[in-house]
């Protein structure tokens, strides 16, 4: 079965689930969920609004409140994709 290829951002994988998207590796030790809180119409098109960023630890050992690194809103869906690899790409470092 061929490996099925995901839309990147800065060299890293972007997953949509309904209002929430999904950026980096989740083989890394990190990654960041965008969720659009808002959302609005123009012309033909749905643009996000509100956006709520986490960065978030993959180790599922720990528990939900404990997986959250850093969590902030922006306005705007490119802002705040922007923020988040930001945050994943220092996080990354850090840890390395």
């Amino acid at each position: 079965m061929a490996e099925e290829k995901f839309l990147e951002y800065k060299g890293k994988p972007l997953v949509r689930s309904g209002d929430t998207i999904y950026y980096g590796d989740i083989n890394d030790a990190y990654v960041v969920v965008l969720t659009v809180k808002q959302s609005e119409k123009l012309k033909d098109i749905t643009l996000a609004k509100d956006v709520t960023i986490q960065l978030l630890a993959t180790d599922d050992t720990l528990p939900p409140k404990d997986r959250i690194v850093k969590k902030s809103e922006k306005q705007g869906l490119f802002t705040a994709l922007d923020l988040g690899a930001t945050w994943l790409e220092r996080q990354l470092k850090k840890e390395a």
